[in-house]
C-alpha cells in the first residue's frame, strides 16, 4: 500500500515534534503546560497542529488508495500533504509567518483535493469499472 508510505513519513514527523518539545520542556524545566515560555508555546502548538491535520489526511488518503485511484495519484497528493506539513512545521518553528501560511494553503488544499477526489472522482470509476 503506497498511503502507509506516507502514514510512516508522518509519523517520523509527529515523533520529531514531539522530540522537539521534549526538549524545551528538560531545558526549560517546565514539566506539564508551557508555563507561559514563548519557546515552548510554539513547540506545542507546532506538535498540536500536526496531530490535528494529519489524521484526516491519512484517512483521506487510504480511502483514495482503497478506492482503487492510480498510485500517482496517491503519490502525488501523499507527497504534497507530506511537503505542506514540513513547510508548515518549519514556518511555525522559525515564526517566519509566510512560510507558515504557505504550509497551511498547501495542507489544506491537498486535503480539499483527497475530499474531492473521493467523493466526486472515484465512486463514479468504481461504477463504472
Amino acid at each position: 500500500m503506497t498511503s502507509v508510505l506516507y502514514a510512516s513519513l508522518l509519523a517520523l514527523l509527529i515523533v520529531w515534534l514531539s522530540l522537539n518539545v521534549i526538549g524545551k520542556r528538560r531545558q526549560y524545566r517546565i514539566s506539564t503546560g508551557h508555563g507561559d515560555n514563548h519557546a515552548l508555546k510554539i513547540a506545542i502548538a507546532a506538535q498540536s497542529n500536526a496531530i490535528e491535520y494529519i489524521p484526516i489526511a491519512l484517512l483521506l488518503l487510504f480511502a483514495l488508495e482503497f478506492n482503487g485511484a492510480h498510485q500517482l495519484m496517491v503519490h502525488g497528493l501523499g507527497l504534497v500533504f507530506v511537503v505542506g506539513r514540513l513547510i508548515h512545521a518549519r514556518g511555525l518553528l522559525t515564526e517566519v509567518l509566510n512560510i507558515r501560511v504557505l504550509g497551511m494553503k498547501i495542507t489544506l488544499y491537498s486535503i480539499i483535493a483527497l475530499a474531492v477526489i473521493n467523493l466526486v472522482y472515484l465512486p463514479y470509476i468504481k461504477l463504472l469499472g
